[in-house]
């Protein structure tokens, strides 16, 4: 690839648009699998919860969140307009109950009351933040007393070899991610880096590995 292609391909990462955008949803899909379904099992959405996920891309993974408890709420949220269309048709059956929801908003401003939700969840965003104190101040306000956060990413050393990562990326490794999470006003309860099982992708055998780090809203202020 060229480095054009590889500029255009970073800034679909980050803002996925039109037909180019909706087939980097389904790839992402296949090449984040692992990781997505341990950071649903971190979040551990339970009866009655409320949950937000930042950047939930096409939405394909709603449905392994919410399970098959229908008390359990989920709103998405992606300034992707293409991104917002195509979850609202892959979960067209949640919506229509009222248990989901999608809005297209920017993480810096989210368009929801304070303390709205029990968890929040956020996979492979963190490296596209503009205003990270301002995102995670935005977490903490529609997080109740006691929710938490469960934010995964790929390492600083695994990020870093992407060409692509140089396009707009910021990367981090373990405890950078904690040390920032600490920093602004949250409580680290879990942190663990772990290998992913080979799989194939694009032709190509690999192995990546994920971070994630689940947090409580500190009450200290």
């Amino acid at each position: 690839m060229t480095e054009e292609e590889f500029k255009k391909m970073a800034q679909q990462l980050r803002k996925p648009e039109g037909e180019d955008g909706l087939k980097v949803g389904k790839t992402m899909n296949a090449g984040n699998l692992q990781m997505n379904m341990q950071s649903i099992k971190e979040l551990n959405a339970t009866t009655n919860e409320h949950i937000l996920e930042i950047g939930m891309g096409n939405g394909f993974f709603v449905k392994d969140i919410i399970g098959s408890d229908e008390s359990i709420k989920y709103t998405g949220c992606d300034f992707s307009p293409a991104m917002i269309e195509e979850a609202s048709n892959i979960n067209k059956e949640f919506i229509n109950r009222g248990q989901v929801e999608f809005n297209l908003a920017n993480a810096e401003e989210l368009p929801f009351k304070n303390e709205t939700f029990d968890k929040v969840l956020t996979v492979n965003t963190l490296y596209f933040w503009d205003n990270i104190t301002g995102v995670f101040n935005e977490i903490k306000r529609v997080l109740k007393p006691k929710g938490e956060l469960v934010i995964t990413i790929r390492p600083k050393d695994e990020m870093d070899n992407y060409p692509i990562t140089k396009y707009g990326f910021k990367t981090f490794n373990k405890p950078d991610l904690t040390t920032l999470l600490a920093e602004n006003g949250f409580k680290v309860i879990n942190a663990f880096e772990r290998e992913e099982a080979e799989r194939e992708f694009a032709g190509i055998k690999m192995k990546d590995k994920f971070i994630i780090v689940r947090a409580s809203k500190s009450t200290v202020t």
